[in-house]
Order: structure tokens, then sequence, then C-alpha cells
């Protein structure tokens, strides 16, 4: 069996060095070659880079003009992970990315206990060959997720140059995402209540702002949770669209994307969303409030009521402005036909 193919880079190192071989590999390696600063790192450390001839496996590594430095980078080599035959419902696709509505319950990634029926999974089969690899690996480019049982959008690239673009406006928070969610109570400025949470103010327009930090939960590691040392940096924002008495329909939208943000943050302001058992589901509505019917309906609401409805980005390769939309699920579309009525 033959070995993994490789490529090479080779960089010569201008009159304005970096001073160190990280440093400036990271402005000399040529666009095209799709190296972010981690992966460039990571070739460093397992000693795939040479400096005049010489292997060299510190970032630190000092070098002056004239240099010659060549990377040696694995070809893209095809996952483990097995392709399958999974409906996909594709808003956008071109030769760098794809926009997908992920449907409740699919989870986006495989991992132990869900090796297979995964968006990733659905993702290989959907591109076949048409992939040129992220990472050194033909796997789709996965930016951002959303929970298993939370619906709506996702971007996912289909090359390193997206990857890298889509990854960097994540990082610098520009990326327009919001949610519609149901969730118990009334987030509103006029509630004494949340004056005295921890974290949350009001900007203009009646806008609950949550700012915290999040961290894995100390002894139940399927949950996030909140603290104001340590952790990561989270704000989270929210708008009531519709009141209904003991629920209501919001807008939500993220500064920051953690893991699980919309769900703890609104859990910590006492508006947990309607069915998150993770966060809140001891909360129960009345039958007194909204009749027997509504209370049952949305006291066995199976999943979060929380769908990612619009995303907005600029497409990473061409710097077009892009904008999709999505309507909520059926079974959040009757839940508020219910409450409407």
């Amino acid at each position: 069996m033959s070995g993994p193919s490789h490529k090479f880079i080779e960089v010569s190192i201008g009159p304005d060095p970096a001073g160190r071989l990280d440093k400036a590999l990271a402005r000399e390696v040529p666009e095209e070659a799709s190296l972010s600063r981690s992966r460039l790192a990571r070739l460093i450390a397992v000693g795939a880079v040479a400096v005049n001839g010489k292997v060299e496996t510190n970032g630190k590594a000092k070098l002056a003009e004239g240099d010659n430095v060549v990377i040696t980078v694995e070809e893209a080599s095809e996952v483990e992970t097995a392709p399958e035959d999974i409906p996909l419902e594709i808003l956008y696709e071109d030769d760098d990315l794809i926009v997908i509505n992920k449907p409740v319950g699919m989870v986006v990634h495989p991992a132990p206990g869900t090796p297979s029926g995964t968006l990733v999974n659905a993702l290989l089969h959907h591109f076949g060959g048409n992939l040129s690899g992220i990472g050194g690996e033909k796997r789709p480019g996965i930016v951002h997720r959303i929970d298993k049982d939370t619906s709506g959008l996702l971007v996912v690239a289909k090359s390193d140059k997206a990857h890298h673009g889509l990854a960097a406006q994540f990082e610098k928070h520009t990326v327009e995402r919001h949610y519609l969610a149901i969730c118990h109570g009334v987030p509103d400025a006029a509630d004494p209540r949340l004056r005295g949470v921890p974290g949350t103010s009001f900007e203009t327009g009646n806008i609950l702002k949550i700012t915290t930090q999040l961290a894995r939960h100390k002894t139940d590691r399927q949950r996030q949770a909140v603290l104001f040392n340590g952790g990561r940096h989270a704000v989270t924002r929210a708008r009531i669209e519709e009141g209904f008495g003991p629920v209501a329909l919001i807008n939500c939208w993220l500064e920051t994307g953690r893991t699980h943000q919309i769900r703890v943050h609104m859990a910590h302001a006492g508006h947990v969303l309607v069915g998150d058992q993770t966060y809140g589901g001891r909360r129960k509505v009345s039958a007194k409030a909204v009749g027997e019917v509504v209370a049952e309906t949305l006291n066995r609401f199976p999943r979060q009521a929380l769908h990612a409805a619009s995303l907005g980005f600029i497409h990473p390769v061409t710097g077009e402005s892009l904008q999709f939309q999505v309507d909520m699920p059926a079974d959040m579309q009757e839940l508020l036909q219910l409450l409407r009525e």
C-alpha cells in the first residue's frame, strides 16, 4: 500500500524578516496555500518544516534574509467517516461552501455515541469526490454547530480557503445569526425581577442583553454553567416578538457563539426555553393560565423550542454579502398557532 502523497511549499525569506519562523511563515506563505497560523504551527511542531535543508521544530527559531524554508504538506486524504445517502435541504451551494437547513434530531458531527446519521455523513455523500480538503483531509469544514434538537441554518466550508475565511468571521463575531425561540415568561424591561439578575441589562427597544462567562458545568459534563470569573465571554440579546401570558416568542441573536449559549443564558435570566430538559425540565405552565390543551402541549413539547432562523455572512472567496432565512419547523409553528388561538 502506498503512503500519503505530499506537496512542497517553498518560501524565501525577504529583506524584512519577521524575526521568527512561525510569524514569518504566516506572512510569507501564499494565500492560495490556505494554511492557517494554527496549521502552520502544527506543521512546524511535527517536523514538516525545514530551514536551509534542516528540519526546524521551534516556531520561535530566528530567521535571516535569504533563508530558504520548505514546508511539506500531506495531500488531502479520505476520512474514515462513511458517506450516507441522507436527504438535505440545501439553500445555497458553490465550489467553496454550502448552506443547509438542518432538521430537528440530526447531529452535526460524528461522535462515539453517534457515528452515523450525522450532517457530516450526509454531506460526504452529497459532495462525492468534490472536496478540496480541510486541514489535510477530504472532509466538510464545520465552522459552527447547532444542537441535535435545534433546527435551522448552518454554513459549511468545502475548501480550505472558505474554511479559514468563515472561521475568521465567526471569531470576529461579524456573522449575523438570529434564532427564534419560545420561552417561559416574557422577558420585559418592566419586570423588576430581571433588574436583579447578575449579567442582565436592557438596551433601547426593550432588548434584553445577557453578558456572562460560560464554562462546562463542574458536575454535569453535558451542561454549560454561567460564571463571572473564568470561562469564556458570552453575550446574547433577546427581543420579544409575541407575548402569550406565561410564554413568549423571542428573537435571539449572538455576539459570541458558545455551546448551548442561548439555552443557558435564557435559563439564567429566568426564561428557560419551552421543552429544554437540560436547563429547565421542571418548568411547567399552569392549565389555569392557558387552558388544559395548550398547557399540556407546552409541557410535553419534546425538545428545546429553538430555531436558527437567519444567517448572514460575507462569502470568504467572492466577497459577496449573503443572507438566508428559513421558516420554523412544523412543531414550533403548530405550537405558536395553538397559542395564538
